[in-house]
């Protein structure tokens, strides 16, 4: 059994930075792609942004040069640095990796509230 576990949202005034985690436990034999997503009521869900076991990243637009993808393999997190944070960036940001366990496929977190205050 794999579980993805997030952490680390809350409010913050627009301006500030804030850092939320994803750690994976289990009978994890190797992880992929990670990857952060956010979704708001009555919004599809949207990529954030995405980065590969080598470390390669991807971001949506809207969060380039604000926000920092990267990840520790040794234990199994991965980690979305937000700066300059905007209150449009306020929704429930999900954890998204592929995992090789027991079942292979795309795990995910039960999501970490993230509001900005204006």
């Amino acid at each position: 059994q794999v579980h993805l576990v997030e952490s680390g949202g809350g409010l913050v005034r627009a301006g500030a930075s804030l850092t939320v985690s994803c750690a994976a436990s289990g009978t994890i034999i190797r992880i992929d792609d990670m990857a952060w997503y956010r979704q708001t009521p009555g919004n599809e869900r949207e990529l954030v942004a995405s980065i590969t076991s080598g470390g390669h990243a991807n971001y949506a637009d809207a969060v380039k040069g604000r926000f920092t993808i990267s990840r520790d393999n040794n234990k199994n997190t991965v980690y979305l640095q937000m700066n300059s944070l905007k209150p449009e960036d306020t929704a429930v940001y999900r954890c998204n990796a592929y995992i090789h366990s027991s079942v292979i496929g795309g795990y995910w977190g039960q999501g970490t509230q993230v509001t900005v205050s204006s």
